[in-house]
């Protein structure tokens, strides 16, 4: 009965078109990792120290959004996964090849944006909460992403204040601060600090 199972799983996948394929891999391997980045984001909440995110910058510079852009680890994999299963289904139902392609890129957007602004809105719940941000200026800090010179981009501090370990934004005025160089920050405005070498 076994062998009967895996023969009829075979000849559905190879009674497939190429497009069929191609969407329904694309679509798995994405649906995989998307439950693998959820394991970690659970695990991360329940105390452990794991980050399963990632920022991709083209040029190499900080991302000047805070560490929230568009094109973040969790977003390129809903694009991939909702796009795949989309694709998937529209390449089964419609005859020719541009549909199913569009649908693909059509829904993978939504899902993108859909994560970014996800994203960026428990950002902000997140800075909102109980943090006094008067109380930081003057605190100690360690560098955790480079913050570039001149406020031409953001990169993110590391401290311990009001009994809590937190990771904030932050900007500079003067030079380059590089990752783990001691700073002092100096003032907090909306959502970031801006913080001096110590």
């Amino acid at each position: 009965m076994t062998f009967n199972l895996l023969a009829e799983g075979k000849n559905w996948f190879t009674g497939m078109s190429v497009l069929e394929q191609v969407f329904f891999w694309i679509a798995v391997v994405a649906s995989v990792l998307l439950v693998v980045q959820i394991i970690l984001l659970i695990v991360s909440f329940g105390g452990g120290d794991l980050d399963a995110d990632g920022d991709f910058d083209m040029d190499g510079d900080t991302d000047t959004d805070g560490g929230l852009g568009i094109f973040t680890l969790k977003g390129l994999t809903a694009f991939f996964a909702l796009g795949g299963w989309c694709g998937f289904a529209a390449a089964s139902f419609l005859g020719n090849i541009w549909a199913p392609i569009l649908i693909f890129a059509g829904t993978g957007l939504v899902a993108l944006f859909g994560v970014a602004l996800a994203l960026r809105g428990i950002s902000k719940l997140q800075c909102a909460g109980n943090l006094e941000t008067e109380k930081l200026i003057g605190k100690s800090a360690t560098v955790y992403v480079g913050v570039p010179a001149s406020r031409s981009g953001r990169g993110k501090i590391t401290l311990t204040a009001q009994g809590k370990y937190m990771e904030i934004d932050a900007v500079t005025d003067g030079e380059k601060l590089s990752v783990d160089e001691e700073v002092e920050i100096v003032g907090y405005s909306d959502d970031f600090a801006i913080v001096k070498k110590k």
